[in-house]
C-alpha cells in the first residue's frame, strides 16, 4: 500500500500571500493535481500539519475547497500555526478530529498500517509539547496495536536537525525523550512522521527511523550554522510516499510536485546499454 504525506501547506485567505512572496494555495493545487495523477494511486494522504497560517475559519474554508479537488482520502493533524476549535468547526463532518477531547488525535487503519496521529501543539507557541496525557492516549494505542504495522505521526520533529532556529522551535526535549522511550518499547513502529521543517531529514529515533517532510510550496532554508537566520527558499516543492509491504516494510520515497524531463531509456530496444 502507499500512504502520502504532505505537511506545512500554511493555507492564507484567498488572494493572500505567504510571507508577502509564497502564493500556497496555487502550489497545493499543483500538489493535489500531482497526486491524483500518481500510479498507482496513493491509498489515502496524512497531511502533518500547519495547515493554515493563522487558524483563522476563513483560511481552513479556503483549505478545505482546495482539498475537495484531491481523490484520495485524506486524514489532518495539527501544527502550531492551526487552531483546535476552527479546524473542528469547519471540518465538522470529520469525526477522527474530535476523537481525542482536548487534543486533536486519533488512531486510524490505512490498509495494514496503524496510523497513529498525535497532537503536539501548545497553543499559541511555535515550539511543540507532548503533555503525560498525551503521552498515555499513545501507549495506550501502541498497546492495543501489538503485532501490527504501526506508524507514529505528528507536527514538531522529536530530533535536532542542526538548523539552529528551526531546533529552538522542536518539541521539546523532554518530552521527546519520553516518546523515545514508549516507541522504544513497541518494535512493531516502522517510522515516526513529521513535518514543522520544511526540509526532508532522518534520525534514528526510539529503536525506528523519525523522518520529516519538505513542504509543498517554501522550504526552510539549508545554513546548519547554530545562528543562522530564520529564512526560506524557493527550492523544488516535493511530498513523501511511503510504501509498505509485508515482505520489505515501510520504505519512503521523495517526490517533487513539478514533473521533470523524461523519462529516458537506460537500454536499447536490442537491449544493449545506450551509451
Amino acid at each position: 500500500m502507499l500512504l502520502a504525506q504532505i505537511s506545512d501547506l500554511h493555507i492564507k485567505r484567498p488572494g493572500a500571500l505567504a510571507y508577502q512572496h509564497v502564493d500556497t494555495a496555487t502550489f497545493l493545487a499543483r500538489c493535489i493535481a500531482r497526486l491524483n495523477a500518481l500510479e498507482p494511486r496513493p491509498d489515502a494522504v496524512l497531511v502533518t500539519g500547519d495547515l493554515v497560517d493563522h487558524g483563522t475559519a476563513e483560511e481552513y474554508v479556503h483549505l478545505k475547497s482546495l482539498l475537495d479537488a484531491l481523490q484520495i482520502p485524506y486524514y489532518l493533524l495539527i501544527g502550531n500555526h492551526d487552531d483546535r476549535a476552527a479546524l473542528r468547526e469547519v471540518f465538522a463532518e470529520r469525526a477522527e478530529l474530535r476523537e481525542g477531547g482536548e487534543f486533536v488525535q486519533y488512531a486510524i487503519d490505512i490498509g495494514p498500517l496503524r496510523v497513529i496521529a498525535l497532537d503536539s501543539q501548545v497553543p499559541r507557541q511555535s515550539a511543540g509539547d507532548l503533555c503525560d496525557a498525551r503521552l498515555a492516549w499513545l501507549s495506550q494505542q501502541l498497546d492495543a496495536a501489538a503485532g501490527r504495522p504501526v506508524v507514529v505521526a505528528l507536527h514538531h520533529p522529536p530530533f535536532v536537525s542542526g538548523i539552529g532556529h528551526m531546533d529552538r522551535l522542536r518539541l521539546d526535549a523532554a518530552a521527546a525523550d519520553k516518546l523515545a522511550a514508549i516507541v522504544s518499547r513497541h518494535p512493531n513502529v516502522e517510522r515516526v512522521l513529521c513535518g514543522h521543517v520544511h526540509r526532508a531529514m532522518f534520525a534514528r529515533f526510539g529503536g525506528t527511523i523519525a523522518s520529516a517532510i519538505p513542504s509543498p510550496a517554501h522550504q526552510v532554508a539549508l545554513d546548519l550554522r547554530d545562528d543562522a537566520p530564520s529564512a526560506f527558499r524557493m527550492e523544488p516543492p516535493a511530498f513523501a510516499l511511503h510504501r509498505y509491504d509485508t515482505a520489505t516494510g515501510l520504505v519512503t520515497h521523495h517526490a517533487y510536485v513539478d514533473e521533470a524531463d523524461g523519462p529516458y531509456p537506460f537500454y536499447e530496444p536490442t537491449g544493449a546499454l545506450i551509451d
